[in-house]
Order: C-alpha cells, then structure tokens, then sequence
C-alpha cells in the first residue's frame, strides 16, 4: 500500500469511529469536497500536510493521532 491509499484508509476509519460521513468531515474541517473526494476516491500521493492538519482539527485530533494507525507501518517504497 502507498501513502495516499494509506491517508484514504485513515480518514475513512476514521469518518466511521467518529459516525460521520466524508461530507460532513469537509464541512467541519473547512476542506473542500473535491478535496476530500480526491484524497479517499483516488488515494491522492499528495494530499498537503495543511489538509491533513485541517482534518485533524475537524476530528479533534492531532497529527501525531492522525498517523499513530498500523495502516502507516508497511508502506511500499514511494522512491522507485
């Protein structure tokens, strides 16, 4: 798995702990849909780390939650 595919998985795990869908996570985190969209449906290499911040304070959590998820542990190699 890459790291996009890997930040989709997350936010969505995330979204269902939480009992919110990905458009309401765009509204209290003040990203835009296609946004979010792009991040989950595409499992975007490049999601910025202000977007990712921004998520976290919509799920009230920080960077470091964000990413403490086995989900990160086996990435493939992005340098190729």
């Amino acid at each position: 798995m890459n790291s996009g595919d890997a930040v989709a998985k997350r936010i969505v795990a995330l979204c269902g702990q939480n009992g919110i869908t990905p458009n309401k996570l765009c509204t209290i985190a003040g990203v835009t849909q296609s946004t979010i969209n792009s991040i989950i449906n595409t499992g975007s290499n490049n999601p910025t780390v202000s977007t990712i911040k921004k998520i976290c304070d919509g799920l009230g959590i920080t960077l470091a939650e964000f990413f403490d998820d086995a989900v990160f542990t086996d990435l493939e190699q992005e340098i190729k």
